[in-house]
């Protein structure tokens, strides 16, 4: 069993910067492949960026080069930084770990981004 903890979420306004952070914890938790979501109530849960242990990413090209996501293995922590950010980024952002790329084993609970002046 893994478990995942997302936190960093909050208010900020368009063109700002936000950090997301999910900390992965439980057996073999390292060797997952660990990646970030984000849902809409009218949207489904969509792929944004993915890490492998080795450190391997893989980003959804609508984030590309505003959204950087990297991983700690020595804090079992993988983030998400997220640059210009506008109305439409607004959502909940879940970390999913799996075995392997596009497969997800285990969720967090989401945290709340709201891009908003």
């Amino acid at each position: 069993q893994v478990q995942l903890v997302e936190s960093g979420g909050g208010l900020v306004q368009p063109g700002g910067s936000l950090r997301l952070s999910c900390a992965v914890s439980g057996r073999s938790a390292e060797m997952y492949v660990v990646a970030w979501h984000r849902q809409t109530p009218w949207k489904q849960r969509a792929l944004l960026a993915a890490i492998d242990y080795g450190g391997t990413k893989n980003y959804l090209t609508s984030v590309k080069g505003r959204f950087t996501i990297s991983r700690d293995n020595a804090k079992n922590t993988v983030y998400l930084d997220m640059n210009n950010l506008n109305s439409e980024d607004t959502a909940v952002y879940y970390c999913g770990a799996g075995s392997t790329l596009g497969r997800v084993n285990f969720w967090g609970q989401g945290t709340q981004v709201t891009v908003s002046s």
